[in-house]
């Protein structure tokens, strides 16, 4: 075999055969990797390469076969992080097949990546996602002619729903047995450069493969997006979205912990304080109130935690947080960032770090920085708890939800002031456009949604639980410690007491500081902080009752802002250094979340006391 394309080497197979995933962002790409290797995959790390990758190794027909899911791109040519992440694992690392993934219902813009493929030559296999959108949309997609185009075969599959997903698998084993040779890519960039793919060639492929529906038809996505993406409208029906995202969260996340609190109790109660009566009381004491607090708290907020994701895995399935990003873009280029910025805040939601990394997706390193700095700022699922718990005590009637949602809105508002600060000093400036796709509104599936949940609460848990465990085993230490002592006299109220000139003025008690330091290690150990210095059980009436005749309203709701507001947690603050290899930006990070969560709650606490009391 002859190889003619200088950007592709040829190797003799004497490894274990290597299918790559490529696709653009939000073509079920993974979802269909998941079917393929049948939900199996783990995450890998490759040498040379910024980060890691799912893959899975299976067998058939007696030979092992290594499938890898690599990031969501635009284009084989581009120069974001992900699409430079790509071109190096193809350059890098030899491979047999490529199986790319692409939108069905918007084939004539994302049929580049089929092209570039092409052009270099590799060996692949075209698979056409949401195939059940095609025939809403009246796209009729001739693959006989596609495949004679494009010179590789072509499936279409509804990879929600499972239809066409056999026939395009054994598609893909069927072409790995005709291949004898594995390949490598050379220089993607160079290659591309002169190769480039033209408009001509795209139109070509269109009009060959593709009957395009009328751009007038009239469709569910066209009629709700002329009321959800009205200029006057649209923003307005987003905030309240979330204000009845909130109120779903208060009224239905929180009664689901009770059961989980009664049977971490019951736990106690019967099984583990008898089981450890033969040992030394204060060795007992601190099992009861450090670890197994630990493990009580991390319980007790996994059913807020999940119906959490569930609610916002709905709204991201459904294709809503793109136009989201489309609404608020205008609004967030004053502040120097585009729509995308604004998504990732939301992806924040559920959690600072995937979001912080999610960042390399901006080809701008300006507006890549900006968005750094900004995320951390995001009401995460683990602040959720917290907010949920003292606002239950400071405010326990509906006004509790609208505060949790006015909590929202703050660190929106506070993200947004420092971003446009910040830009209008000069430091982050760009001119980038935004481009994103908007996907027609889809029906979220149970299977999809309950997946989606799944990882996230095992990754969540994995993650946290260490650290919920050591917090705990900390506070109990330092609230116990020096032996006899109690309240104030402890390690604990020690430490508080020596941050009170700077936490008072903000109406926070020694012992809440102390909380506030211990959450620095992970949002989720402040609540269980609280619990183990005041000596109660986490989420107990009885530590409500003393918190509640401890704290007023203006106390509560500064401690929330403050928690909101200041250094997150050591993952996080890991993640932003490991996104810009940075010591001094981390540590400018850290500084400014700091500094603004100070003034933040310095200004509410002080104010409401000079207008209200």
């Amino acid at each position: 075999m002859i190889n003619a394309n200088p950007a592709l080497s040829i190797q003799a197979k004497n490894q274990i055969p290597r299918i790559a995933f490529i696709g653009q962002p939000n073509t079920g790409k993974s979802t269909f990797f998941n079917t393929v290797t049948k939900a199996n995959a783990g995450v890998a790390n490759w040498a040379g390469v910024t980060v890691d990758f799912m893959q899975a190794k299976l067998d058939h027909n007696g030979q092992t076969y290594a499938f890898v899911d690599l990031p969501g791109i635009y284009d084989l040519e581009g120069y974001t992080e992900d699409e430079l992440v790509v071109q190096k694992f193809l350059e890098n690392y030899p491979f047999d097949l490529i199986v790319c993934v692409i939108n069905a219902s918007q084939i004539d813009r994302q049929v580049l990546m089929a092209l570039q493929i092409q052009k270099l030559g590799i060996p692949a296999v075209l698979v056409l996602n949401m195939a059940d959108e095609v025939k809403r949309f009246g796209v009729k997609i001739k693959t006989n002619k596609l495949e004679k185009q494009l010179e590789m075969p072509v499936y279409t599959i509804s990879a929600k729903y499972g239809s066409g997903c056999a026939l395009a698998v054994q598609g893909i084993w069927n072409k790995l047995q005709t291949l004898d040779h594995s390949y490598q890519c050379k220089n993607i960039a160079d290659f591309f450069h002169a190769n480039k793919v033209t408009n001509e060639e795209i139109d070509n492929i269109v009009k060959a493969g593709i009957e395009m529906p009328s751009e007038n038809i009239a469709t569910i996505t066209n009629r709700l997006d002329a009321v959800l993406l009205n200029r006057f409208a649209g923003l307005p029906i987003f905030f309240l979205s979330m204000l009845a995202v909130f109120m779903a969260i208060w009224f239905v996340g929180i009664p689901l912990q009770d059961p989980v609190g009664t049977m971490t109790d019951w736990l106690q109660i019967k099984i583990l304080e008898p089981s450890l009566t033969f040992l030394p009381k204060g060795f007992s004491e601190f099992i009861l109130n450090g670890p197994y607090a630990g493990f009580a708290a991390l319980l007790g907020f996994l059913p807020l935690v999940a119906f959490f994701f569930v609610v916002m895995t709905a709204l991201e399935d459904s294709g809503y947080l793109s136009r989201a990003a489309y609404l608020m873009d205008s609004l967030m280029r004053t502040a120097g960032l585009d729509g995308r910025g604004f998504v990732l805040q939301l992806f924040g939601f559920g959690c600072n770090v995937p979001a912080i990394m999610g960042t390399r997706t901006i080809r701008s390193k300006s507006q890549r920085l900006l968005s750094i700095l900004i995320i951390p700022f995001a009401l995460c699922s683990a602040r959720l708890q917290v907010f949920v718990f003292f606002l239950g005590i400071i405010l326990p009637s509906i006004a509790g939800a609208f505060a949790l949602w006015l909590l929202y809105i703050i660190s929106f508002i506070v993200a947004f002031v420092l971003a446009l600060i910040f830009n209008l000093s000069g430091q982050f400036k760009s001119k980038d456009p935004f481009v994103i796709e908007l996907p027609p509104y889809r029906t979220p599936t149970f299977k999809q949604v309950a997946l989606n949940v799944w990882n996230e609460m095992t990754t969540f848990v994995r993650n946290l639980a260490v650290f919920m465990i050591i917090g705990t085993s900390i506070t109990w230490y330092l609230t116990n410690f020096p032996r006899g002592s109690e309240g104030l006299s402890t390690y604990a109220g020690q430490i508080g007491q020596f941050f009170q000139p700077l936490m008072s003025p903000l109406g926070i008690n020694p012992l809440l500081t102390v909380s506030l330091i211990i959450g620095i290690v992970a949002k989720e150990v402040q609540l269980a902080a609280v619990a183990t210095m005041y000596g109660l059980g986490e989420g107990s009436e009885a530590l409500k009752a003393t918190l509640g005749g401890t704290i007023n309203f203006q106390q509560g709701f500064s401690y929330c802002l403050f928690s909101l507001l200041y250094i997150p947690c050591l993952t996080t603050v890991a993640a932003i250094w490991g996104e810009t290899k940075s010591s001094r930006f981390t540590l400018f990070s850290i500084t400014i979340s700091m500094l603004v969560a100070w003034l933040v709650a310095f200004g509410f606490y002080q104010s409401w006391n000079l207008l209200f009391t």
